[in-house]
């Protein structure tokens, strides 16, 4: 086991938990807590950002292994959080609001590809 990708890793996600924690209080601040934006927009963000880093790792951004796990394990994997995506539906699931749940679930998991697609295609613009 190799300690530098260990410490990657965990120092990548303690960053993206951080962001995580102070989107989803900016987010609440701003629109309010009876829809969960925080995540939805957390989501959207962090798939985008794995496409672009995905995308520079494979055609321009020569990079170390320690460098790629901080940023996609560590940071986009701390940020993002399919758990509390799971956790917000069922509870709008069980105050009964079951559009709203059903445009949450639709919503994130749509947006999400696509900004990981925009990542993709963004990164491939500026590498010709």
């Amino acid at each position: 086991m190799n300690i530098h990708l260990l410490a990657a890793v965990a120092i990548g996600g303690s960053l993206g938990s951080v962001a995580r924690y102070l989107v989803a209080i900016g987010a609440a601040r701003l629109v309010g807590t009876g829809f969960p934006w925080g995540t939805l927009v957390i989501n959207i963000v962090g798939s985008f950002l794995i496409g672009v880093f995905a995308e520079s790792f494979a055609l321009t951004w020569n990079v170390s292994q320690t460098m790629r796990v901080f940023l996609t394990v560590g940071i986009c994997g701390g940020f993002t959080t399919f758990s509390t995506f799971s956790l917000d539906a069922i509870v709008l699931m069980q105050r009964g609001e079951l559009w709203p749940a059903a445009a949450y679930i639709a919503a994130s998991v749509a947006l999400s590809i696509l900004a990981l697609v925009g990542g993709l295609y963004l990164v491939r613009a500026f590498a010709v």
